[in-house]
């Protein structure tokens, strides 16, 4: 299942998921690499359901300006992400059937399905897909929380969990282009951890691992690369 522990002999033509995220801020109770730990455990729990899907290590480094005001976020921006997904792209595909990227951070947008269509212009069988949970908060509030909780409890500071800014993403959109994640929340935080608990967090990984599953069965790509 995971392409990093096996030895070239055992590697056969195979969906391969890549799963994508960032190392960006995430409040003051989550650790940083928050969008890749989760992007990377539902690509292997969906990828635990067949034989010929492997995981490959996530890219923990994405598109990540709107958090630059904080310490420890660590961006490679649009142009360089775009040209790792597509030489990634073109060598995982000189050996595996089908490839997707499997993508925990919102920021990375529109840059994956712009290399998802440099990639199918080729003639590659390359997708991507949104480890996005149904209805989930903005950044670092209940939803992302939750989860990290089911996932591993320890690596989150709940006594350090605040809320941040909860207004409606959408009134907060202008100033967080202007002036990024810092210009209206101090903490980081979009939304409110401070209610997350690991039941929640578990039903919301088995609901985008259910969905990732069906999505690898049916392989549709929408225009965009997408798999709907």
């Amino acid at each position: 299942m995971n392409l990093g522990d096996r030895v070239w002999p055992e590697v056969r033509a195979a969906t391969l998921l890549v799963p994508l995220g960032a190392l960006e801020q995430h409040g003051p109770h989550l650790p940083l690499d928050t969008d890749a730990r989760v992007a990377a455990a539902v690509a292997r729990r969906a990828a635990a359901s067949g034989d010929a899907l492997l995981v490959a290590p996530p890219l923990a480094y994405g598109a990540s300006g709107e958090h630059e005001g904080f310490p420890g976020t660590l961006s490679i921006g649009h142009e360089a992400l775009r040209a790792v997904l597509v030489e990634l792209g073109r060598s995982a595909c000189r050996w595996a059937s089908r490839l997707v990227f499997v993508n925990g951070h919102g920021g990375n947008l529109p840059t994956v399905p712009d290399a998802v269509a440099q990639l199918r212009h080729e003639g590659r069988d390359a997708a991507w897909w949104p480890c996005v949970p149904a209805g989930g908060d903005a950044h670092a509030g209940r939803t992302e929380t939750s989860i990290l909780l089911a996932l591993d409890p320890g690596s989150v500071r709940m006594d350090a969990a605040e809320p941040g800014a909860t207004a409606p993403l959408a009134e907060l959109l202008p100033a967080l282009r202007a002036g990024g994640v810092a210009a209206v929340s101090p903490n980081g935080v979009l939304g409110d951890p401070t209610g997350a608990n690991a039941p929640e967090g578990e039903r919301l990984l088995a609901e985008m691992t259910a969905a990732l599953r069906t999505c690898l069965a049916r392989w549709r790509a929408d225009p965009t690369g997408r798999l709907t």
